[in-house]
């Protein structure tokens, strides 16, 4: 992965992607009141803070797969309740924390499922999809897969492919919700390598939640830290990762050390 290091965001750049002081609530439990976050178009974002802080939520709101109780997500300038919900799978694709395939199906169909906000009833597989389909399965690697059922496949190996599918949505806007769960180091470094080059080479506009702080301090141009379901902190890696402000979100004592790859977060014992 690049070193993060870039510049925030021009603030006369609208943003394609953000909540406007949204309420947002489940299981009768409110988890954020009033909660602002814009997301930088073309930027990579990781999406950071303690267990039950939000995370989850937020980008739950942020697909519209959980209506805000105040407050509206915006999505390229109109509110992302009043677009059919096709033309919000062509704006963003969702990678959710579980996933379920229905039983018996294949890697391949699996995947080519990410096509289905591109069919139309007179325009049916095309092509275009089997292009997309064969890329972002070699992307990820799991061509060799292809006909396996997801039902054989081990947990990094369907995580995998879960991400091969959302790939193959090809949409402008990526969000996943901590990706790299159940992948050894190795494979980590390369989903989140995999996202840094859509980022950069493509211009997608990537956001992930994430626990580990180091790698989210080496995949991301920008970090926003949720605490108690509000934006403790957000800009680029070494602004937000700062001793006082993460022993105070996770109550826990960090040393914070100086790396060419971004901030070294080290637990205090």
């Amino acid at each position: 992965m690049t070193p993060p290091g870039h510049s925030e965001p021009s603030a006369d750049v609208e943003p394609r992607l953000r909540a406007d002081t949204v309420t947002l609530a489940y299981d009768g439990r409110t988890v954020s009141t009033d909660l602002s976050v814009s997301i930088p178009s073309g930027r990579f974002t990781v999406i950071l803070g303690p267990n039950a802080c939000g995370k989850t939520t937020l980008l739950r709101a942020l697909a519209r797969l959980l209506n805000p109780h105040g407050g509206q997500v915006v999505l390229d300038g109109k509110d992302i309740r009043r677009y059919p919900t096709k033309e919000v799978a062509r704006r963003l694709g969702l990678l959710p924390q579980s996933s379920f395939a229905p039983f018996g199906i294949s890697v391949a169909d699996l995947v080519a499922r990410g096509r289905f906000p591109h069919q139309r009833a007179l325009q049916q597989w095309s092509q275009a999809d089997d292009v997309a389909v064969t890329h972002a399965m070699q992307v990820t690697n799991v061509t060799e897969l292809a006909e396996r059922s997801v039902d054989e496949l081990s947990g990094g190996q369907r995580q995998r492919v879960w991400l091969a599918m959302v790939l193959a949505q090809e949409t402008p806007l990526l969000l996943l919700d901590e990706p790299t769960t159940f992948l050894d180091l190795a494979h980590q470094v390369d989903v989140l390598d995999l996202l840094d080059d859509l980022n950069r080479r493509d211009g997608r506009t990537v956001v992930i939640v994430l626990h580990d702080l180091n790698l989210a301090a080496r995949a991301c141009d920008r970090l926003v830290l949720l605490a108690e379901g509000r934006v403790a902190a957000a800009g680029a890696p070494a602004e937000v990762l700062r001793p006082d402000l993460l022993a105070a979100t996770y109550r826990a004592a960090v040393e914070v050390l100086p790396s060419d790859g971004g901030p070294v977060i080290v637990p205090r014992f």
